[in-house]
């Protein structure tokens, strides 16, 4: 499966992304979707398939409650003047990156676990996850997959800090990516931070298109004017694919 368009990407993507984030269904817009996650949040994210300067100021000028996000695949400076008073950048810089996946490995290869490492993996509600704990039971990493028709969305991979370097990221993006050829998916999409970019580079995914963040502050005192230095970003820890 070939994407033409990054508009026709971002489809697929949402969709494979609200499923993983528990959400309902995304609700269809003329620019796009609305994905809302249940409690104990409710939050609330705006996902353009399309931006430019008029789309962006209607969605953002018509949206006044505080907290809620948007997502445009552009690049944060360009998103900036667009963005109605209010609204503010948020979190890095990121990317929407896919891969095609191939058919799992036949007889399937045993997972290349340092020593004291365990690797467990199920699925609920049609995401599949993959952990991997250290010898003391604590999480070393983490990550999950959801499956809608032929696109696989990889999201939350995550290693921690006192774990890196030690093969378990790739370790992770392999479980779920064969995971997910089993299941039928043929294409791999993900939304990934700035940080998270060459771990996934290193495993054969490429940038589809950038990706901006926005949210919808308590007043027009939130909103950052064009060339200011976006907000700080809260990742849970190298290679997450998303916020």
């Amino acid at each position: 499966m070939h994407f033409t368009t990054t508009s026709e990407a971002v489809r697929a993507w949402v969709h494979g992304w609200a499923l993983s984030r528990g959400a309902a269904e995304p609700d269809p817009a003329p620019w796009g979707f609305t994905v809302t996650t249940g409690p104990p949040r409710h939050a609330v994210s705006h996902v353009l398939t399309t931006a430019d300067a008029a789309t962006v100021r209607e969605v953002t000028a018509g949206t006044t409650r505080p907290g809620v996000r948007l997502k445009a695949f552009v690049r944060p400076e360009a998103l900036a003047p667009w963005i109605a008073p209010g609204w503010s950048l948020s979190g890095e810089p990121g990317h929407l990156m896919s891969a095609p996946l191939h058919s799992a490995r036949t007889p399937a290869l045993p997972p290349l676990l340092p020593d004291g490492y365990r690797l467990r993996t199920w699925t609920r509600d049609g995401v599949t996850h993959a952990r991997v704990c250290a010898a003391d039971g604590t999480q070393a990493a983490r990550g999950q997959t959801a499956v809608t028709g032929a696109t696989a969305v990889v999201d939350k991979v995550e290693t921690h800090l006192a774990h890196r370097r030690r093969g378990l990221g790739r370790l992770i993006m392999r479980t779920l990516t064969d995971a997910a050829a089993e299941q039928g998916a043929t294409v791999g999409l993900l939304a990934s931070s700035a940080e998270g970019r060459a771990l996934y580079e290193a495993t054969g995914w490429r940038v589809t298109a950038p990706l901006a963040n926005a949210l919808r502050g308590p007043g027009p005192a939130g909103h950052r004017r064009p060339g200011s230095r976006a907000g700080t970003h809260d990742p849970a820890a190298s290679g997450q694919a998303d916020s």
